[in-house]
């Protein structure tokens, strides 16, 4: 049985809740991603992807002297998540089943460990395809 362990990925781009949604803009930017887990001590506790920054960024405007909007505004609170050894098929309906572009991996009490996205079950699908057609 194929894991989740096995294709996820586990170098992770992180936000904090008090994070301004800017900075979370500027990393999805620079390390060309599209999902960003929020963690508090190593433990997940949200999600935010790029669809929730380009609405907070159009919706928030900013008049002088107002905070800067946070990640605790507009992240995903207690997003769903797989663990390292849920089968890659459960990891696909997950995603299938409920539109989502990704998954976080946690273990031991919500520890972010991973996350796995369409990209990497994209990249599962080539070598698969690979391997087929050298048979």
């Amino acid at each position: 049985m194929l894991t989740v362990d096995e294709l996820m990925t586990r170098e992770l781009v992180t936000l904090k809740e008090d994070d301004d949604i800017v900075r979370g803009d500027d990393l999805l930017a620079e390390y060309d991603i599209r999902h960003l887990p929020v963690v508090k001590d190593g433990k997940l506790v949200g999600l935010v992807s790029h669809r929730d920054l380009i609405r907070a960024l159009a919706r928030h405007e900013r008049s002088p002297g107002s905070p800067p909007l946070q990640v605790r505004d507009i992240m995903t609170r207690a997003p769903e998540t797989l663990r390292p050894r849920s089968s890659v098929r459960e990891a696909i309906h997950k995603l299938l089943d409920r539109k989502f572009g990704c998954v976080p991996v946690v273990e031991d009490g919500d520890r972010l460990v991973g996350i796995l996205t369409e990209t990497d079950l994209i990249r599962l699908a080539g070598r698969l395809l690979d391997k087929d057609e050298r048979h």
